[in-house]
């Protein structure tokens, strides 16, 4: 456990932060940080109308100190990069999945080993989505600063509520990171932990497929085979030119937009102008790119296979594999999506038959996955 002296040393850390501002500052940051055994890493950033999370800081705490990187004004972050790269150091993180992926954009490299503390909360029992501040509040019994959320991290100057508030998110890290590892220790779930949080880079060095974007458009299970085709033809161009020009997916077209097109299949510039919520901006930007998608998909008589839907006997198995899934969380006292979400499971029923998602491998194979295999076997 964490002494009172400890927990006092990180907040007063947080009170009075290392300003790292400047390329020669951030080599010098470099050098202790490198000394350092475990280091706890936070960012802020801004993500509102733009394809990629704009950085906006960087924080990083030893659990004595707490650095605020500027990214705005330090330059090339390579030294951060270097950081990130040495396993020597072991980088804590709390639910890091868009810090990850920011840090892979703007430094090339993410933390290694990382260790993710909510998912070690999670492994102790506790949501499996819990936030920082109630991560705090359930370990030191304490509470803090929530007010500057939703901050705007790229204008300059950053305010000192601001600061003081990217501090706290950091400055006990390294203490969670102890006391976790201590409580899983106990249980025999450490490894658990490390195997989980290196999926987490696994997935953030693996970019989504654009050819599969339509999926997650709301909808989609109402168009018929050669409107899914340009549904998904549409998608998949929206989200590269999302990318190259950095704009949000909705910011090209909206997800609505693309569906009525899909649906209405508009093969000339008027059709396509009748079409619901598309911005004249966007039609005078894409317009004539949208007529020769749809025109070419139904001259090439393109279809695109629906979603499937579960029939009543997949519905038999899910629910019995949900109920499974219940069984041993309720046995290991954790979280039921820890072992297998609803969603994770459906994907397992429509997947080919020695098809075995790789999240059932490891620690969960001889809990729930083996069983899970045995039982789609069983009834599929």
């Amino acid at each position: 456990m964490h002494s009172n002296h400890e927990i006092k040393t990180a907040m007063s850390a947080a009170n009075h932060p290392v300003m790292v501002e400047s390329p020669g500052q951030l080599r010098e940051a470099l050098k202790e940080w490198l000394n350092c055994r475990v280091l706890g890493i936070d960012t802020e950033f801004v993500r509102e109308r733009t394809w990629r999370a704009e950085l906006g800081l960087v924080q990083i705490s030893d659990g004595e100190r707490v650095w605020l990187v500027d990214p705005l004004t330090t330059g090339p972050l390579e030294p951060l990069a270097v950081l990130l790269k040495d396993t020597s150091v072991v980088k804590v993180l709390h639910a890091p999945s868009e810090d990850l992926e920011v840090l892979l954009y703007t430094t090339g490299a993410c933390p290694e080993p990382l260790i993710d503390t909510q998912i070690a909360c999670a492994l102790l029992g506790q949501p499996l989505q819990m936030g920082y501040h109630k991560t705090v509040e359930w370990l030191f019994d304490m509470t803090i600063d929530k007010g500057e959320t939703r901050s705007n991290w790229c204008k300059r100057p950053l305010r000192p509520a601001q600061l003081h508030y990217a501090a706290l998110d950091v400055c006990l890290l390294p203490l969670m990171h102890k006391d976790l590892l201590n409580r899983l220790d106990v249980l025999g779930r450490a490894h658990w932990l490390a195997e989980d949080s290196a999926r987490l880079i696994l997935k953030a060095r693996t970019p989504p497929d654009p050819s599969q974007s339509w999926k997650r458009i709301n909808g989609n299970g109402r168009l018929n085979e050669t409107s899914l085709a340009i549904l998904q033809t549409l998608a998949r161009w929206r989200d590269k030119e999302a990318e190259r020009r950095n704009l949000a997916r909705a910011f090209v077209i909206k997800d609505a937009t693309l569906l009525n097109i899909a649906h209405r299949q508009p093969a000339n510039l008027n059709s396509m102008s009748e079409v619901e919520q598309l911005h004249p901006g966007a039609l005078r930007r894409y317009g004539n790119t949208l007529v020769a998608t749809v025109n070419k998909i139904i001259n090439e008589g393109r279809k695109t296979k629906p979603l499937p839907t579960m029939e009543q006997s997949q519905r038999g198995v899910l629910s019995d594999m949900r109920q499974l899934v219940q069984q041993r969380a309720a046995e290991l006292t954790v979280d039921p999506a820890l072992l297998a979400s609803k969603r994770e499971l459906e994907a397992f029923i429509f997947a080919p038959p020695d098809d075995t998602p790789e999240r059932l491998e490891g620690w969960r194979k001889p809990i729930i996955g083996d069983d899970l295999v045995t039982l789609k076997g069983q009834h599929l």
